[in-house]
């Protein structure tokens, strides 16, 4: 009786002990605060045309 209770309780009292770390990371290391602006985007280059010409040869 005592095994079949303590294999039902361990797993809730794992899972509750997981949350309260989760909650105390929270409260330890809170995200910086964004300003609401997105990051700025660098643009690449578009890639050069191809030089005109008469195309390869078929083999």
């Amino acid at each position: 009786m005592a095994m079949v209770l303590l294999a039902a309780l361990i797993p809730i009292l794992m899972l509750g002990a997981v949350l309260a770390l989760g909650r105390y990371e929270e409260l330890m290391l809170p995200e910086p605060k964004s300003d609401g602006l997105e990051p700025a985007v660098l643009r690449t280059a578009a890639p050069a045309p191809a030089p005109a010409g008469t195309p390869a040869p078929s083999p």
